[in-house]
């Protein structure tokens, strides 16, 4: 676990400088990068996770851990970010990526609440996924082609080639890191008699979530927010639709979802994103003291978790 933790803390910080500087080479915001390039490598681990599973015929797991991986990440990880230093939001997330994070969490419950996820739901979160990717591209096409600036010059310190491959290269050692500690958490977990269930909502949304975690607190740290909020609200849109999509269309039939998971963990995961729209659209950031909230907030419902389904 530990080396798996090291290796999570190297990448992270491999991604942000060469994510950074990848957007100020192509004139490309931080936050696209982190909402596309970053995010997907960040969620590999869950796809990588949800297949495995799938294959087993315990895709439940993987619904679990989709579940638990979006609360860590806007209740556990943003609020985070937010006790380290107030978040502030750009425009164009208030318009288009909470609204469709939140639509991605709205659209899980509904195609869940008969208690199953079938082939065509699966395929409608990956219509939803690949919409989503469209607009991505075509935003960016339109950011890049109106930036008129001149690349920042730290971006030409290495040639653009070399700055994918380190990219790609932390993106493969965050996910090296995360299978570490992920394997040593579950094993633990095993040893205390934990539930499935329980093991995916808890031990390893968060240990799949690491990615996401140190990439957060790195680039906070580093001043790159756009990248790190990005990397959130991108990561918890591509877990629903890119990720569970091709684990319910992988699952040799429809993958029941526990009525506990969808009367408290779907439910507490769509309200989650439900509460951040009104909020951040009417002071526009998130503060140390609600940054707190959402922490508190975790650590509640975690509890609940410990002592309702260990």
């Amino acid at each position: 676990m530990l080396a798996g933790l090291v290796l999570l803390i190297a990448g992270a910080d491999l991604v942000v400088r060469q994510g950074t500087a990848l957007a100020a080479r192509f004139g490309v915001s931080p936050l696209v990068v982190g909402m596309t390039v970053v995010s997907l490598g960040t969620s590999l681990p869950e796809l990588a996770i949800g297949i495995n599973a799938a294959g087993q015929g315990n895709a439940g797991l993987a619904v679990g851990n989709i579940v638990g991986t979006n609360l860590v990440n806007v209740l556990l990880i943003l609020g985070l970010s937010a006790l380290i230093r107030p978040v502030v939001f750009e425009p164009r997330t208030l318009r288009f990526d909470l609204p469709v994070m939140t639509g991605a969490a709205v659209l899980l419950l509904v195609l869940a609440l008969d208690g199953s996820l079938t082939n065509a739901d699966g395929v409608w979160l990956c219509a939803y996924g690949a919409a989503y990717l469209g607009l991505m591209v075509v935003h960016t096409r339109r950011q890049a082609a109106a930036s008129t600036g001149a690349p920042a010059t730290a971006a030409k310190t290495r040639p653009a080639a070399l700055q994918v491959l380190l990219l790609v290269a932390g993106l493969a050692v965050i996910v090296v890191g995360s299978e570490f500690l992920v394997d040593g958490a579950v094993r633990i977990a095993r040893v205390w008699g934990a539930s499935d269930t329980f093991i995916g909502l808890t031990v390893v949304a968060i240990g799949t979530s690491a990615p996401e975690l140190v990439t957060t607190i790195v680039s906070t740290f580093r001043g790159d927010r756009s990248l790190a909020l990005g990397n959130l609200l991108g990561s918890s849109v591509f877990n629903i639709a890119l990720i569970l999509g091709p684990t319910i269309l992988a699952a040799p039939g429809p993958v029941p979802v526990p009525d506990d998971v969808l009367a408290l963990d779907m439910v507490l995961m769509v309200a989650t994103a439900l509460v951040c729209v009104p909020a951040f659209f009417t002071r526009r950031q998130l503060t140390r003291v609600e940054g707190g909230a959402f922490v508190a907030a975790y650590v509640l419902y975690t509890t609940w978790l410990l002592t309702t389904r260990l």
